[in-house]
């Protein structure tokens, strides 16, 4: 079901989660402001994505696409890449307050993600609706 679907039914949620999916869509506005307005008050909204960088370009696609294969070619488009600020706009329009940002990276010699204050690649956003 799309977001567009569960809004239209009037669906509302204490979480909503946007995990590596807002650089697949065909309007990140609309779609982020139509996933906002399903946060209840006093609700969250994460959003994981890419950043549209060249350092992001090399690594999140050429590296992860074609030299590690972890994704199948083709998986992501740099053009689609979101930058932060363009998350921020639609997500402050809707109402909500971001309250965290951070950059995530994966550690190969950990084999695991980490949080870092490098948001060049891949980050992610918390905001919160007032109650």
């Amino acid at each position: 079901m799309t977001a567009e679907d569960l809004a239209a039914a009037g669906e509302m949620f204490d979480v909503v989660l946007n995990m590596e999916v807002v650089e697949h869509v065909a309007d990140v506005d609309f779609f982020v402001r139509t996933c906002a307005g399903m946060v209840k008050p006093g609700g969250l909204m994460f959003v994981a994505t890419i950043n549209r960088t060249l350092k992001a370009g090399a690594l999140a696609i050429f590296a992860a696409e074609n030299v590690l294969r972890w994704l199948p070619r083709g998986t992501h488009q740099y053009e689609k890449l979101v930058r932060p600020e363009e998350l921020e706009k639609p997500i402050n329009a809707s109402g909500m307050e971001i309250v965290h940002r951070t950059g995530v990276f994966y550690n190969v010699l950990q084999d695991r993600w980490n949080l870092s204050p490098d948001m060049d690649v891949n980050y992610m956003m918390l905001a919160v609706r007032a109650a």
